[in-house]
This record gives structure tokens, C-alpha cells and sequence, in this order.
């Protein structure tokens, strides 16, 4: 039997690490503008990530990491 993945992102994984981008920018005191500009993405596409309306691929998730201070690699650990 074939196992589906889930395709959302209201699982508790997409909760947390969205809580977790949101905390890393509210620590690091950046607006959700101010890190748009950082990527020289529009700021709808920041919120859209946080909102859980928008998935990051690998490569903008290491970019939205760098561009908020944090390793990857440390957000990833506080998911397991």
C-alpha cells in the first residue's frame, strides 16, 4: 500500500516553523517589510509564509533564515 502525503499546511510541523520564522523576525526587530527588502521579495509573500497561505521551497527557506540572522540548520532542530 502506497503511503499519501499530506499536503497542507496546517500540520503541527507548518505550525510551528511558521511560529518560528515569526519569532526569529520579531527578535531580530524586523518588519515584515524590511525583510521583503532584504530578499527583494514582496512583502504580500512574507506574510503570505507567516499566514501559512504560502510554502517555502529549500533554497527561500535558507535565504528567509540568513536575512532574519538564523542558521537553517538551528531552526530545523527545533523542529523535531
Amino acid at each position: 500500500m502506497k503511503k499519501t502525503l499530506r499536503k497542507t499546511l496546517r500540520t503541527a510541523e507548518h505550525i510551528l516553523l511558521r511560529k518560528l520564522l515569526v519569532d526569529a523576525r520579531t527578535e531580530a526587530g524586523l518588519s515584515q517589510a524590511q525583510v521583503a527588502d532584504t530578499l527583494q521579495w514582496p512583502q504580500s509573500d512574507v506574510s503570505k509564509i507567516e499566514t501559512g497561505e504560502r510554502r517555502l521551497d529549500v533554497i527561500e527557506f535558507v535565504r528567509l533564515c540568513k536575512a532574519l540572522g538564523e542558521e537553517p540548520s538551528d531552526l530545523i532542530k527545533k523542529l523535531s
